[in-house]
């Protein structure tokens, strides 16, 4: 018959409280559903890489990403543990190098680092020509890879505005695609470029800001509203 935690004991017998104290387990991570994407990531073309703002597809899933890397609390780590949400992290040079480290316990969750460039400058596109755009995320290519052990696949323009220009350094300096998006967790509330609720395939924009839990908890909301699943961008792409 069932022991305690729901196994069959040997023998079918329960066993006995004589034996050894079982320390108190930790909560298991839920088990995530396997999807077989349905969308394919469109190829570098003419030296451009693909711009993606949300996924075509009909599971019914989410993705998470967060920026910048401003605001570094346990709460965070916390709260994302708790939720055992995947995100992926735009994460800028010059606001993460007062502790890198940080970091690694949203990568012990699940979640991967990219690149939201060295210096996040929003007026990028248009202050700056190739050579200087590629110098700014291969500084950020690297950084990555000393601190968190892997070169990123995805870039995230600061600001969200990208070009031609932009497309081209961004397959130099080894991505395969700029993430945008069309919904964002902001001030405590949802925000949609287009309707009202998430949408299956939507991309979610977050910030690692003082708001991260009312952010959170909003997006949270929107999410188990909407019945879709968070999965990580990179595993549904095949670039993580």
């Amino acid at each position: 018959m069932p022991g305690p935690n729901g196994a069959l004991a040997v023998g079918g017998e329960v066993p006995t409280s004589s034996a050894s104290p079982t320390p108190t387990p930790a909560p298991a991570k839920r088990i995530r559903r396997t999807f077989i994407p349905d969308y394919q990531l469109p190829p570098i073309v003419g030296g451009l890489a693909p711009v993606i703002t949300r996924i075509q597809t009909k599971h019914p899933v989410v993705f998470l990403t967060i920026d910048d890397g401003n605001i570094k609390t346990p709460e965070s780590i916390k709260l994302m543990a708790e939720y055992d949400y995947p995100s992926s992290l735009f994460l800028t040079r010059d606001t993460v190098a007062d502790n890198p480290a940080f970091f690694n316990a949203f990568k012990a969750q699940g979640s991967l680092i990219e690149n939201h460039t060295v210096t996040h400058n929003i007026n990028m596109v248009r202050q700056w020509g190739y050579q200087q755009q590629l110098n700014d995320m291969v500084g950020m290519q690297e950084y990555a890879f000393q601190h968190y052990g892997r070169r990123p696949t995805l870039f995230r323009p600061p600001g969200g505005a990208y070009s031609d220009v932009m497309r081209k350094a961004v397959a130099d300096a080894g991505m395969k695609a700029i993430v945008t998006w069309e919904a964002k967790a902001n001030a405590g509330k949802m925000d949609y470029q287009v309707g009202n609720s998430l949408r299956p395939g939507d991309i979610v924009l977050m910030h690692f800001r003082a708001e991260f839990a009312a952010d959170l908890a909003a997006f949270r909301a929107a999410q188990l509203a909407a019945g879709l699943e968070v999965v990580l961008l990179e595993d549904f792409l095949g670039v993580a």
